[in-house]
């Protein structure tokens, strides 16, 4: 067995192209500290951070070369900043930092950091807003954290084409602040205000994909740097093509594991003339997820519609100060002509009363709007305040929605064996919900039930024909869940395709692809 000073000693030997270090002593010694010991293998992230070492010399002096030394951070806090997320995994797994986080401000220089990582074999892990939720940001072998902070720049807005193109550290208020008075906005809203380089990264979507689509749907084309520090550029400005592979789609969702986005051409909407709100009240979930369904089969074109449940509806009343009904609750929105919203809410509010739905008020007051939406946003901070000190554990299902309230429910039924507090909402017009879970990290025993209910709730979505996450993406919280839901063939075929395009495993390494 290789001793902490032996590790040193062989490190040292050879500086600029070692691969940082891993002996069994120093993987088990941050096993132990992070409270991974004892976990099922299916729920500890592959490939334990065990790298003890500073960057080489010549490295950190190439990256202050390559971006200026204010924009290259080795200071713990600041890497321990960038190793977490919005999520529980930092907390119960242990924080796996990088040794270095850098501050690009264009392609050309992501590319040429790239180019140095991969001469010297040193993981690469790209970063946003760090809004993710399932430990995406985690360095499970150190390296570099490309952070694209001061990448913000709208680079062209196309507005006869309705589409324009965005650094990668763009987010979506700041878009929709600079192209307000072209009368167009950009609709993908996941809750946060996120940067589009990760929101592509992670295929997000969020409350009004029911209307609008996801990421996937609203992405033209993306400029990535790839694993050798190569730079390609992907679709175009077209609305279609049938002319070779769709890489535009290969790279979105990929969570950068075959390149990092840097740039992305995005399709913009028109304004809607009107937008009002409404809110209706159930007795029971199954009437609301019901009449959700109804609404969907008669193509109502609902922008947003969002379910609360009763333990959400408290947790809102009291961090946001409404004053909901604490009962299982429908959130809607619609766009379009003044004629045409006022006539969709009365077609929502005739088939509501069908499945029990009562107390259905509708309104087109942007306060009211904006305050309604604000809390829903809010819900999962509202649902971690129901126990201070404690920490969120956010994970979410997707599933056809004609299954939908049968997973809800069921997921309901074992939240409540299990004792755990765990409210519930969901963008459920198109079969996502979430579960926001408040637990105490420092309990191990409450964090290992909390990991295998989201397991259990995975595996009962998958078992519907559904995903273990509809939104949230893989990271390495969903990894266990890959094979079972896409088979081994699929998982195999991702593996071969991140070998192609990363032969070495550098970009995300532990991840998807892995």
């Amino acid at each position: 067995m290789t001793t902490l000073a032996q590790g040193r000693t062989i490190a040292a030997a050879c500086p600029l192209q070692r691969r940082f270090w891993r002996s069994s002593v120093v993987g088990g010694l941050l096993e132990s500290r992070s409270g991974l010991r004892g976990l099922p293998e299916s729920q500890r992230p592959r490939g334990l951070h065990a790298a003890t070492e500073p960057l080489p010399t010549m490295v950190l002096d190439a990256l202050n070369a390559i971006v200026g030394a204010d924009k290259v951070s080795t200071g713990l806090a600041v890497r321990e900043q960038h190793a977490r997320d919005e999520s529980y995994h930092a907390d119960s797994d242990g924080i796996f930092p990088p040794h270095a986080v850098v501050f690009p401000s264009s392609t050309e220089q992501v590319a040429e950091i790239v180019k140095l990582c991969a001469q010297n074999d040193i993981a690469i892990v790209p970063s946003g807003a760090c809004t993710s939720l399932e430990g995406h940001l985690a360095a499970l072998k150190g390296g570099v954290s490309v952070n694209m902070r001061d990448m913000k720049e709208v680079l062209e807005v196309n507005a006869s084409d309705m589409d324009c193109r965005v650094q990668a550290g763009v987010t979506r208020i700041q878009l929709n602040e600079f192209i307000r008075d072209t009368g167009l906005f950009f609709p993908v809203d996941p809750g946060a205000d996120a940067s589009f380089g990760g929101m592509a990264s992670t295929r997000a979507s969020g409350t009004n994909a029911v209307r609008y689509g996801t990421m996937r749907d609203n992405v033209l084309g993306i400029t990535a740097v790839l694993a050798d520090g190569s730079i390609v550029r992907t679709g175009g400005r077209a609305r279609k093509s049938s002319t070779g592979y769709d890489l535009t789609r290969l790279l979105i969702g990929s969570e950068g594991t075959l390149g990092i986005i840097t740039e992305v051409t995005i399709r913009l909407h028109g304004q809607p003339e009107a937008i009002s709100s409404a809110v209706c009240e159930f007795e029971s979930l199954h009437g609301a997820v019901d009449a959700t369904i109804a609404i969907i089969q008669c193509g109502i074109p609902v922008a947003r519609v969002e379910l609360l449940d009763s333990a959400t509806c408290d947790a809102v009343n009291k961090y946001s100060k409404m004053n909901l009904a604490v009962v299982p609750t429908l959130f809607f929105e619609f766009h379009g002509s003044s004629s045409a919203v006022a006539e969709q809410a009365q077609q929502v509010g005739d088939l509501v009363a069908e499945f029990g739905g009562s107390g259905f008020k509708w309104s087109a007051s942007p306060e009211e709007r904006s305050q309604l939406w604000k809390a829903r946003h809010d819900a999962y901070y509202a649902s971690i305040a129901l126990r201070p000190g404690c920490k969120g554990m956010p994970t979410d299902a997707c599933v056809p929605i004609s299954r939908l309230a049968d997973c809800i429910l069921e997921t309901e039924k074992d939240l409540k064996e299990t004792g755990l507090v765990g409210p519930m909402l969901g963008h459920v017009g198109d079969g996502n919900f979430h579960m926001c879970l408040a637990i105490d990290v420092a309990d191990k025993h409450e964090v290992q039930m909390a990991k295998d209910f989201g397991a259990r709730l995975a595996r009962r979505a998958i078992s519907m024909g559904g995903t273990c996450s509809g939104e949230h993406g893989v990271g390495y919280g969903k990894l266990p869940f890959l094979d079972e839901e896409h088979g081994p063939v699929a998982v195999q075929m991702m593996r071969s395709i991140k070998s192609a395009l990363d032969p070495k495993g550098l970009l995300n390494p532990g991840k998807m692809g892995s």
